[in-house]
């Protein structure tokens, strides 16, 4: 059922049961080797099937039951599982199992029983294509993935590792995609096949790996292929001279209607909502180092005060808590208005948040959730530095004396008012960056 194009290959259309696999037509000699394959899962509904399954297999497995190729394969299959058989709520999944060519895939419970690595993402519906890469290098195989949240090529993200994964030495890649009741559209834009060399070994010649009789095969059967479709096209410009494509282009059922290649006023606005998203998406990364850089400098600081307090405190016993009374009166006083702040701040986002969720699906209202918890974690740390605080001030005053600290020797403040109001103001910013994001 596999529908070639120009740009892409639809392995399967969104109809009931269907089945279509591309193969390569050649063994691969590559001892160790990477693909990098670049596809698109769509569908109407909120729940797809079946999905669509990368292999490497000593045969060609053409058309079989395990997500449109054959069962009981010699090699690996990494499989993107749309529908969730078993009822766990794990799926959409990405799961690796390998095979001698005698075990049967457990299909009843997706294959989880005979899993050597899987991970959880969704692959549907999303606004760029989804990439994976996958890595057989010193029997150590590697699973990387592009969401298709963002349009950086290289945002891999980590799914899976299977060490110790004895594979054939030579073996065909594929690719395959099966519907069952329900039914998604599986299109494969690219797949990419590169040999990965150890240092110090000589890399084989291109013209060695395909003979040029194959070459010469194979570009004749590309060319009839060609001449297939262009009689295709034809036939359907005459069966359906209403449909007019592009001028100076034939019209073709593979192909959208000119019409479709301009943006509606509901296509931009999704358009522009996704991009928004990843502008979002990536300026919370970026806050998020720099958030942990903060973090790591605070740190830095009350480790060195405290030391410093340490050391002059065991020096100067007759000198302890020599600190000014007006200084930790200031330092109180600004954690009670940062407090106060940002209790107004958390009511100001829980109304917010209401009125968000009432928008929304009652699953949301998790997010909220977690915001308040956020707000409520930060008033107890505030009330902890407070709390700190007035202790160091009662142990180290004098019995029957007033609260009188005197100055220390001047040394490197830990936490200064404007890094603590920065700080606060980054994180404020990033939790609401968060909100708007979900």
């Amino acid at each position: 059922d596999a529908i070639p194009s120009a740009d892409q290959i639809r392995i399967t259309t969104s109809l009931k049961s269907q089945r279509g696999s591309v193969w390569t037509k050649a063994k691969s000699i590559f001892e160790y080797w990477e693909v990098e394959v670049t596809f698109r899962v769509t569908g109407r509904g909120r729940i797809g099937a079946d999905g669509l399954a990368i292999w490497f297999t000593e045969e060609q497995g053409l058309e079989g039951p395990v997500f449109g190729a054959a069962d009981q394969w010699n090699g690996v299959g990494v499989f993107f599982d749309s529908f969730d058989n078993d009822g766990k709520k794990n799926n959409p999944g990405v799961i690796v199992v390998g095979n001698n060519g005698k075990l049967l895939y457990d299909h009843q419970n997706d294959g989880s029983t005979q899993a050597l690595a899987s991970c959880q993402r969704d692959f549907r519906n999303k606004p760029y294509p989804v990439r994976v890469k996958i890595t057989y290098y010193q029997k150590t195989l590697t699973v990387l993935i592009n969401n298709g949240f963002t349009p950086d090529k290289e945002d891999y993200e980590f799914c899976a590792k299977v060490e110790e994964m004895v594979l054939p030495s030579q073996g065909y890649f594929g690719i395959s995609a099966a519907t069952g009741g329900l039914a998604d559209d599986h299109d494969v834009l690219s797949f990419l096949t590169f040999q990965l060399t150890e240092p110090g070994k000589e890399v084989p010649t291109p013209d060695a790996e395909i003979p040029q009789k194959d070459k010469e095969k194979y570009q004749e059967e590309f060319e009839h292929f060609q001449q297939e479709l262009d009689k295709k096209k034809e036939e359907f410009q005459k069966e359906h001279p209403d449909v007019q494509g592009q001028p100076g282009k034939t019209a073709c059922p593979f192909f959208l209607p000119a019409d479709d290649l301009f943006e509606t006023v509901s296509d931009r606005e999704l358009r522009q909502i996704f991009e928004g998203q990843n502008r979002i998406h990536l300026e919370i990364k970026q806050l998020n180092r720099q958030l942990d850089m903060i973090l790591d400098e605070q740190r830095q600081y009350v480790s060195a005060v405290t030391d410093e307090i340490a050391k002059r405190g065991t020096a100067v016993p007759g000198q302890q808590g020599q600190v000014s009374q007006q200084e930790i009166e200031t330092v109180v006083k600004n954690q009670e208005e940062v407090i106060r702040q940002v209790n107004e701040l958390r009511n100001s986002m829980s109304d917010a948040l209401r009125l968000i969720t009432g928008a929304q699906h009652p699953g949301s209202a998790a997010g909220a959730y977690e915001t308040t918890q956020h707000f409520n974690d930060i008033k107890e740390h505030l009330h902890v530095v407070k709390r700190d605080i007035e202790h160091l001030v009662q142990r180290n005053m004098p019995s029957g004396e007033k609260t009188k600290c005197p100055d220390l020797p001047p040394f490197p403040s830990c936490l200064s008012t404007v890094h603590f109001f920065i700080f606060v103001a980054v994180q404020t910013v990033l939790f609401i960056g968060y909100i708007m994001y979900r």
